[in-house]
């Protein structure tokens, strides 16, 4: 027995010195909010196959990831849907440097012919509307559409009569609308194109809107500065945000 036991403990030994002298393999954590996650996929898999580096993707509401980064204090990089998430993560001094990747145009997207004449946001008061917000203390079009409602003197009161829906992420907004379970979204322009087979767009005049900022974060807790840095590059390359065009994301601003 006593043989046996001496047998499994230079086993376990040795397999315990196998792992420690081998050198582990680098590997970035990415938080990004769901709405990039088309040209986030592409730019990844583009990095990976170009320089060897692993990335992993965390997607969710901007929100939340922010409380996920200051729970656990770990991770490389963080791209939210809005730079006031990466404000904030500054702000607790999380942040080592940040870039702006993209531009977003909110915009109203509706079902397929317009039926409800929807036309503006004063539309979206119309009796019987059903809408569909994103949540704003979740993600980061909740947010910016809270914005929009208040510059335009429309109060949260005003609308909640016809909310029918409030999403964790842009995306189940569009998906509302190829389910046909709303009549009207607010959703960024790029996933409005997404969905252009299902709805049809409606602009809000840009006095009207508010326009959104995607900034990319390097963690201060990042192990692997220089690589995230590397990424942070990839991203704002020529290459980087020909990926952003190519899935309908604006890379400069809009006049």
């Amino acid at each position: 027995m006593k043989r046996v036991i001496l047998a499994a403990a230079i086993i376990t030994a040795v397999m315990f010195i196998g792992c420690d002298s081998k050198e582990p393999e680098k590997e970035l954590l990415l938080y990004c909010g769901a709405g990039i996650r088309l040209p986030a996929d592409e730019l990844v898999e583009t990095f990976e196959r170009k320089y060897g580096i692993k990335i992993a993707l965390d997607y969710a509401g901007s929100e939340v990831l922010l409380s996920k980064i200051k729970l656990i204090r770990r991770g490389d990089l963080y791209m939210p849907g809005d730079k006031h998430y990466v404000e904030q993560a500054a702000r607790e001094d999380m942040i080592l440097s940040r870039r702006s990747v993209c531009y977003w145009v909110p915009t109203i997207l509706v079902q397929k012919g317009n039926p409800k004449k929807i036309f503006g946001l004063e539309d979206l008061l119309k009796p019987g509307i059903k809408l569909g917000l994103g949540d704003p203390g979740v993600c980061a079009i909740g947010r910016t559409s809270k914005q929009i409602l208040a510059k335009n003197n429309i109060t949260w009161k005003d609308i909640e009569g016809n909310l029918a829906f409030q999403s964790l992420t842009v995306n189940e907004l569009g998906l509302q609308i190829q389910a046909k379970a709303l009549d009207a979204v607010i959703v960024w322009d790029a996933m409005a194109r997404y969905y252009s087979k299902y709805g049809d767009e409606i602009p809000i005049a840009l006095e009207k809107n508010v326009i959104s900022t995607v900034d990319i974060g390097v963690l201060k807790f990042t192990k692997h500065k220089e690589l995230a840095e590397k990424f942070v590059d990839f991203v704002t390359s020529e290459q980087g945000q020909g990926i952003f065009k190519k899935h309908n994301y604006s890379t400069e601003p809009p006049e």
